[in-house]
């Protein structure tokens, strides 16, 4: 029987980068939970919907199809959005979605119903502490703000999307860091039993080590029964 692992924390610390190499390594499916809030801040924006206004979002939700595929696209409503919802503004704008308490209740729901089958990797904010809180490895990864801002430059360049300069990315880290840990609902925290994995000077390859390390009495387990 395959397991689940749960991947908390702050925005550009790796946690989607870490999760889609794993998967490749384990065979598992990615599901990136911050892209699910991304794609409800992006089409709030997009019709005009005041993000504080939780019933309109609701609403908007209702009819709502987001689909995270196999190889890592994100798919809102029929529309490839993959790259659109990586822009620094939908950034900010998703942590105000995620503020919202029905709206975490939607999102949530669709996550636990989509990692119901196990073998999933599952990254966010609050994975270990709300939406898989029985899965079997949870890590709760971080790295610092400047490390952050420069891997959301390089990797917003690379990917061609408009980005701005080093320091107002920090600043914008340092914004959503602050209210991701002090929303009302679901705030950034720690799992009791997650285990901390600081990947300010670790390579992707040492990241996943770690992780493969803590998940490998399960997978051995898994072999055993298979």
């Amino acid at each position: 029987m395959k397991i689940n692992i749960a991947i908390d924390g702050p925005s550009a610390a790796g946690k989607s980068t870490i999760a889609q190499n794993l998967c490749k390594r384990l065979g598992y499916v990615h599901l990136d939970t911050g892209a699910m809030y991304r794609c409800t801040a992006l089409k709030a924006l997009e019709k005009k919907i005041p993000l504080s206004d939780e019933e309109k979002v609701c609403e908007m939700l209702k009819d709502t199809e987001i689909v995270l595929t196999p190889d890592g696209r994100v798919i809102l409503d029929g529309r490839d959005v993959t790259s659109e919802i990586r822009q620094d503004h939908v950034s900010m704008a998703a942590s105000d979605v995620s503020k919202l308490q029905n709206v975490r209740k939607d999102l949530v729901k669709r996550q636990q119903e989509m990692a119901k089958a196990r073998g999933f990797i599952m990254d966010g904010r609050d994975i270990g502490t709300v939406v898989l809180t029985d899965a079997e490895v949870k890590i709760y990864m971080t790295a610092s703000a400047h490390a952050r801002a420069l891997r959301r430059l390089l990797q917003n360049q690379e990917a061609g999307i408009e980005t701005g300069d080093l320091e107002s990315i920090e600043k914008e880290i340092e914004a959503r860091d602050y209210q991701d840990m002090h929303r009302e609902f679901s705030p950034l925290v720690k799992a009791e039993d997650a285990v901390e994995i600081d990947t300010s000077d670790l390579t992707i390859e040492e990241v996943c080590d770690k992780i493969y390390h803590l998940a490998e009495p399960y997978l051995s387990m898994q072999e055993k029964e298979s």
